[in-house]
């Protein structure tokens, strides 16, 4: 029964089943991935004997020694296919079965020849021989052989016990383990049915998804301004920002130099204009003083000295008619206003106005792509939604559903029958027991009697009541030895067949997977299909698919479309092509037209600079400006004017600093400007001859994520439908627990235990009964006896 459930869960289900591909890479983030939510499942992947284990470890070395060759594919191939011919090769079969064979015939001898001599034997000792004769001969070594039987005995005797152990434990294993079968069949049904329960949800989920991609696209869309324009302008911006600060830099220079040239003109006039005041205010001083120096006091020692001093200082009284000398800047500061009729600067901030009007232009010229795209995206949305609404899952859930539900009832319905053959048997296994026990009883009765009772001083009739009674009951055990060993050993042989061949052709080749290899042989269970599976499921029997790689992907967690190649019957990469899909927003995208006017200074700019680079003010001669600057207006200390000279000071400093900003701007202007041309006519080449290019490379760009995250869901359905969607553990689980679990765990092992232990006491039995006839002799009342002269010595 056990076999066909786990063969009905697995085919039952590989009828009725799909899956999907394998994943492959995409432009999608990668840490922007989906997972399936994950299902636990209740019954356990493997099973666990416990520490009774190690009994069946035990056995299954016994049945290596037995039958050592391996699994036996080809004989077994061949014996299938030959099972309705009349020839079949016994020769194999019988080399592979030597071992068990042996056995059977060493058990059959057993079986037929313990009742014979027992009768014999019973025969004998009616006629007083073999041992039958209430005499016993009185020997030197009799107290030695005493010992040697009764120690062998009580040897024998343990291993039998053990036999007998192991047949209570594998016994009472059989009775509890059955009574699980129908917790472990109702958690395989529950797996089953989360199972059922859990596909559509996963379908839900993966349909689901579809929003969370399209509302990530739908942003990127609605964010086409920062994320194609941004992209666009990111782009652009190295090669054109770079000028425009040069230009601008170069606006602001300009406005420093009117002003420098406006306050130097300014200045100059009042240093002129001071002068002159100067000049004459120091001739005042100097006809003052030359008055005051010839007076009568001048010519009186000490005061002659000092006055001495002041007409010769009266000399250096002159103003300095350099500084009315010094060249005007009028033409220049005309050359710098002509400049300024040109707004360099509003040029400058157009040009950057153009550039950061980039992202706004993009999205105003892209309205219609961008509510094309989405017209596209929804409508993936619609055909993925009928594409899994197309496949069979519906069909396929309900048909294996029923199935189930067929074959719970089927289970339910026959476990009470099977744990009422399981009583049968537990019952029968506890007689068998018992009968043993009693056997191995009246062996212990009859050492412990005998052995306590035995009297090394009295004669053979005149032994004790005990130890007669030893000897009595040790009869007793051999006489039930040869009444029921020859019973017991024909159980032994019947589940001995049985259970050692279901544990060498069906347990362990199922654990090894040879058993599927088996199965998988091309034309053997239909001759006219290569492989079973794709033929019957598909009636396409060439295609590979076999028992073993069914269950492998199964074992693994594995989605049953992939498992089960069911793409043969409905593709879903056929029906989710990735390039169809995507290829609609491609034709969309491809009508994106993006046109950009990017100012960049323009003729009256570059006019205005090179206009700036011929005003003159890097020829000046500054160098005779900062000569005078660098002058004392005067050599004497006279507050008459004193205030001229500050003012005069003042004028100078403002002459000092506008010169430096001129000396300044003016070093090195016409290369300044050529440079800032050159850069000016790269920065316009670029926009010319590589914005088209930048703005279908960033469109493609931006494409291809957009599609990206489609690419990336597309496969995620793919390789989750293949792989993850309706994964077949279950029933792997299901076949496991039916052949690995209840059969060979549940019934072949503690079966094969049972005859191991149960087979050992048996055999046993044999060299048991021998010394105990023969040690019997030294415990029970003897009728007569060899009279010694000295009894005691004896």
């Amino acid at each position: 029964m056990a076999l066909v459930l786990g063969s009905l869960l697995l085919l039952g289900l590989c009828g009725n089943s799909f899956s999907g591909g394998q994943p492959s890479s995409t432009d999608a983030p990668k840490a922007w991935n989906y997972e399936l939510p994950a299902t636990n499942y209740e019954t356990q992947d493997s099973h666990k004997a416990g520490p009774i284990g190690i009994l069946f470890e035990l056995v299954h070395i016994f049945l290596y020694v037995v039958q050592p060759r391996d699994f036996p594919e080809d004989t077994l191939r061949k014996f299938l296919q030959k099972a309705y011919e009349s020839k079949i090769d016994y020769d194999k079969i019988v080399y592979y079965e030597a071992g068990i064979i042996l056995c059977c015939v060493l058990g059959l001898l057993f079986i037929i020849l313990m009742p014979l001599v027992g009768y014999f034997f019973c025969m004998c000792r009616c006629c007083n021989k073999c041992g039958g004769e209430m005499h016993q001969r009185q020997k030197e070594n009799g107290p030695f052989l005493r010992k040697c039987f009764a120690i062998s005995l009580l040897v024998i005797c343990i291993i039998i016990s053990i036999g007998i152990f192991y047949g209570f434990v594998a016994n009472h294993q059989v009775r509890t383990r059955i009574k699980r079968s129908r917790k472990l069949a109702d958690s395989n049904f529950k797996d089953l049915r989360t199972l059922l329960n859990e596909t559509p949800e996963q379908i839900k989920y993966i349909l689901a998804q579809y929003n969370t991609t399209k509302d990530k696209a739908f942003t990127d869309l609605n964010s086409i301004n920062s994320v194609l324009g941004g992209g666009i302008l990111d782009r652009l911006r190295p090669n054109i920002i770079p000028v425009l600060d040069e230009i601008k830099s170069m606006a602001t220079a300009i406005k420093e130099t009117k002003e420098a040239l406006e306050n130097m003109n300014s200045t100059l006039k009042s240093l002129h204009q001071q002068s002159t005041q100067l000049s004459s205010s120091l001739t005042s001083v100097k006809t003052s003083l030359r008055s005051s120096l010839n007076d009568p006091l001048c010519l009186v020692h000490p005061s002659s000295e000092t006055c001495n001093s002041i007409r010769l200082s009266l000399s250096q009284l002159n103003s300095n008619p350099e500084l009315r000398q010094l060249p005007p800047v009028d033409a220049e500061l005309d050359n710098v206003n002509n400049v300024l009729r040109t707004d360099l600067d509003g040029l400058v901030q157009q040009g950057y106005q153009s550039l950061n009007d980039i992202p706004d232009r993009v999205q105003r010229q892209t309205t219609t792509v961008v509510a094309g795209i989405k017209r596209v995206l929804n409508s993936i949305g619609s055909d993925i939604d009928n594409v899994t609404q197309r496949l069979p899952i519906q069909d396929i859930l309900s048909a294996f559903s029923v199935y189930v539900n067929n074959t719970e009832s089927y289970i339910h319905r026959n476990l009470p029958t099977l744990e009422e053959y399981d009583s049968y048997w537990w019952l029968g296994g506890l007689v068998i027991c018992s009968l043993l026990t009693l056997i191995v009883i009246f062996y212990y009765l009859g050492l412990l009697c005998g052995v306590c009772g035995y009297d090394r001083h009295a004669t053979p009739t005149t032994r004790g009541c005990v130890s007669n009674t030893g000897g009595v009951f040790l009869m007793v055990g051999v006489g039930l030895s040869f009444l029921f060993c020859w019973i017991l050993m024909i159980i032994v042989v019947l589940t001995f067949v049985f259970g050692a061949n279901v544990e060498k052709l069906i347990c362990e080749p199922y654990t090894s997977k040879e058993l599927f290899r088996v199965l998988d042989t091309p034309y053997l269970l239909n001759e006219d299909w290569e492989y079973y599976l794709s033929g019957k499921l598909f009636n396409k029997s060439k295609m590979k698919l076999t028992f073993e790689q069914v269950y492998s992907d199964c074992k693994k967690n594995r989605g049953t479309y992939g498992t089960l190649h069911l793409q043969n019957s409905f593709n879903i990469s056929e029906h989710l092509n990735i390039n169809e899909h995507t290829g609609s927003i491609s034709s969309e995208l491809e009508s994106l037209k993006v046109n950009l006017n990017i100012f960049l200074l323009g003729a009256a700019g570059r006019k205005n600079l090179q206009d700036f680079a011929a005003c003159g003010i890097d020829r000046m001669n500054y160098d005779s400006y900062l000569a005078q600057t660098g002058k004392s207006p005067a050599g004497v200390n006279l507050l008459s004017f004193a205030y001229d000279l500050e003012a005069k000071a003042n004028s100078l400093s403002t002459l000092y600093q506008s010169v430096k900003i001129l000396q300044r701007t003016g070093n090195g202007l016409l290369e300044r400007v050529t440079r800032i041309l050159a850069s000016l006519d790269f920065a316009q080449n670029f926009i010319t001859n590589n914005t088209s290019s930048v703005i279908i490379e960033e469109t493609k760009k931006y494409g291809r994520t957009i599609i990206g995250y489609f690419e990336h869901y597309l496969q995620w359905i793919e390789f989750s439908i293949s792989e993850k969607v309706a994964s077949c553990k279950p029933v792997a689980t299901a076949l496991d627990t039916a052949v690995d679990v209840f059969l060979c765990s549940y019934i072949i092992d503690p079966l094969n235990l049972f005859w191991f232990g149960i087979g050992k006491a048996t055999v046993f039995l044999l060299p048991a009964l021998i010394f105990a006839v023969k040690l019997a002799k030294y415990y029970r009342r003897m009728d007569s006896e060899d009279v010694y002269d000295d009894p005691s010595q004896h």
